[in-house]
């Protein structure tokens, strides 16, 4: 196996820099919402109960992720052709409306307005991803896709403290922030980032792959890759349960406020960031890849367990970090089938997975 990055663009700290960054923000625009959405519904379904609120909330949840599964790999696919650059930039801007949106929204119509604006445009992190494995050698896939995912954790570390506090000013402030962070996030790109489809890896558009399913069925056709995709399904369906109830599971079993859902999701983006950013290279230099995505979900499943069965939120908070430990196996997971699938269909394959991620948000509320 060549170790030349698929790209010929130089690779410089700043270019690398901002693309964690631009995961950083993208998860500090969905960190920063999660302490505040119980409060934000119950705004906009007056004298509608808690459970009420997270049956909507959930409805919401599962229209973004299908406009994600529908427009992932067609993204993905046009980034193939036209480039990172452009998709990147057109998204974060397309983003920063969305939460402006969300935040002027009196009705609950005009958020599913916005969460379906939101998630057809949604492809930040699979085209960060794509350019990641754009000038990354093989060898080097793993640990930059782990820095991706340290850059999520600490925008998961930023995300719930400045929402919790925001928050306190009203379930709409958070937003207006996010807005600010997907614009300021966007200009940083037009300025400093350089384009990494180069001809030697361009592929032209085709919608027979770009279409969730031809794109699926692309990918799955490479060796080896359709149990591999299959792992990633059924693993996020199990990890998506996080995202779609702990704002109301807390509030419910422990009666948290907006500012202590916050504090909880810090503690679990400190440990992410530690462990992705961390971890992830010593593991696979000791372990391989392939056993260290077992130990990544062994620690998931006994996380699952403890976390189903805690009653006390002091307790729920030291469990915290063991439930991080589960995220080791993500980036070698990725980097497996990413130097399993040929250069010109990485934006493909981030498409197909971000569609895994989104069938797992449409199954999981």
């Amino acid at each position: 196996m060549s170790e030349t990055p698929a790209s010929s663009v130089k690779v410089t700290r700043s270019t690398i820099v901002f693309l964690v960054m631009t995961v950083v923000l993208d998860s500090m625009g969905i960190g920063i919402i999660i302490p505040v959405t119980p409060a934000l519904l119950t705004d906009v379904l007056p004298g509608a109960s808690l459970a009420e609120a997270a049956i909507w909330g959930g409805l919401l949840a599962s229209i973004y992720a299908a406009m994600q599964f529908v427009f992932g790999p067609i993204l993905g696919s046009l980034s193939d052709q036209i480039g990172r650059k452009p998709i990147l930039l057109v998204s974060l801007l397309v983003m920063a409306f969305y939460y402006l949106a969300m935040g002027f929204a009196q009705t609950i119509w005009l958020l599913f307005v916005a969460r379906i604006i939101g998630g057809i445009t949604s492809a930040t992190q699979p085209t960060a991803s794509a350019y990641m494995a754009d000038i990354s050698k093989p060898s080097e896939k793993a640990a930059r896709f782990g820095l991706l995912g340290a850059g999520f954790g600490m925008g998961f570390v930023l995300g719930p403290v400045l929402g919790g506090f925001l928050g306190e000013w009203g379930p709409r402030a958070p937003f207006f922030a996010a807005a600010a962070l997907a614009a300021l996030n966007a200009v940083m790109g037009i300025i400093i980032l350089p384009e990494s489809v180069t001809d030697n890896i361009r592929s032209n558009f085709n919608w027979r792959r770009a279409n969730p399913f031809g794109a699926l069925k692309t990918v799955a056709a490479f060796p080896g890759l359709r149990l591999f995709l299959t792992v990633t399904l059924l693993y996020g369906i199990a990890t998506s349960v996080y995202a779609a109830i702990w704002p109301f599971f807390t509030v419910e079993r422990f009666d948290w406020s907006p500012g202590m859902i916050g504090v909880s999701l810090t503690i679990y983006g400190v440990f992410f960031a530690i462990v992705q950013g961390g971890l992830v290279r010593p593991a696979i230099a000791r372990f391989g890849e392939t056993k260290t995505v077992i130990i990544g979900f062994c620690f998931e499943l006994l996380a699952m367990i403890m976390l189903a069965l805690v009653t006390n939120g002091i307790l729920l908070l030291f469990l915290i970090p063991v439930a991080s430990l589960g995220v080791i196996g993500q980036p070698a997971l990725q980097a497996i089938m990413s130097q399993a699938t040929p250069n010109d269909t990485q934006g493909t394959l981030q498409g197909v997975l971000g569609s895994l991620h989104s069938i797992s948000m449409v199954i999981t509320p």
